[in-house]
């Protein structure tokens, strides 16, 4: 089967024929319909990723497609059922095998590239604001980087629970994107001072960044006593410091947040997150925006769109 293959630290990664791996206990083997892309794969190709794995590795974390095979002790779900699973890695391959308890039935006749899409964006917004933010109706949502994977997700999520939103984003073209995705403010992050027109806005209540850099700064300085700041991600390639002093006179409360890492400690709030999500996606509550749906061979080329920020919402690859 094909794979696209990690080899070494900061190699380019590349297209293989392996072996088609067999399910062992407690595992099951899907035939991959279509894969997401994440920042988080840039990373990995670099090994900076907290979670990246031993060289070499197939890459790809968050896939649909069709169960093909069981292995011992796992009763299902059963061959030919339509699925999603993260899995971290394996997924830019024909097929690949995954943790039963990880696998997420999707309804027949799901849209697999959605499917792929869905998984770690609206599920990183998802338990981000409500688990770990507590974000209410009446609430003020400021979502940086709001035209992104994750970003995108948090404007349509956001919305969903009752906030009122403003999407920072650079350049017209992401903030229309944004405002499709229900967002009721749009501050432009190549002009506009994103401070004060958080300010004029009312201030923020709860801040979304998977940016971080001088946005998180200014953030920060625009949020309302008792704000809660989700810290996602580092796109601009800078970890803020934060002065505590900052957080002592406001009253505000800085919040580390890793989606994946609940899977290793409390997987229950990841499966049942993606399980509530699936039935919003089914609903037509939500609807993932892929902006590129391209084959393995065009995965390097997905990557660059990534890496130049070209992309909008989700970067799928099919199979």
């Amino acid at each position: 089967m094909r794979a696209l293959r990690c080899l070494a630290k900061g190699q380019p990664p590349e297209i293989q024929e392996i072996p088609r791996p067999k399910p062992s206990r407690g595992k099951l083997r899907i035939k991959i319909s279509a894969c997401g892309l994440n920042f988080a794969d840039l990373l990995m190709v670099q090994g900076t990723y907290q979670d990246t794995p031993a060289y070499p590795f197939t890459m790809g974390m968050e896939v649909s497609g069709v169960v093909d095979a069981l292995g011992e002790g796992v009763s299902g779900p059963a061959v030919g059922t339509p699925v999603a699973v993260f899995g971290g890695q394996g997924g830019l391959a024909d097929y690949a095998c995954f943790e039963a308890s990880r696998v997420t039935p999707l309804p027949e006749g799901a849209d697999m590239v959605e499917a792929a899409a869905l998984q770690v964006a609206y599920g990183t917004s998802h338990v981000a604001l409500g688990y770990k933010a507590g974000l209410k109706a009446g609430d003020t949502l400021l979502v940086l980087g709001a035209a992104g994977g994750v970003g995108l997700t948090a404007v349509e999520i956001g919305k969903l629970m009752g906030a009122t939103v403003i999407a920072c984003a650079r350049g017209a073209d992401k903030l229309a994107v944004a405002r499709a995705a229900g967002a009721d403010h749009l501050i432009d992050a190549k002009t506009d001072d994103i401070r004060e027109a958080v300010r004029a806005l009312g201030g923020a209540d709860v801040v979304y960044d998977p940016v971080g850099g001088d946005q998180f700064k200014a953030a920060m300085r625009a949020c309302n006593p008792e704000a809660r700041l989700l810290t996602i991600g580092y796109a601009s390639g800078e970890v803020p410091q934060i002065p505590a002093n900052i957080l002592l006179v406001k009253n505000l409360t800085v919040m580390g947040f890793y989606w994946g890492g609940y899977l290793a400690f409390k997987p229950s709030v990841v499966t049942d997150s993606l399980a509530e999500l699936v039935r919003w996606h089914a609903e037509g509550k939500i609807k993932p925006h892929v902006s590129h749906a391209l084959p393995l061979e065009q995965a390097t080329e997905g990557m660059d769109l990534l890496r130049a920020r070209k992309s909008t919402g989700k970067v799928v690859i099919t199979l």
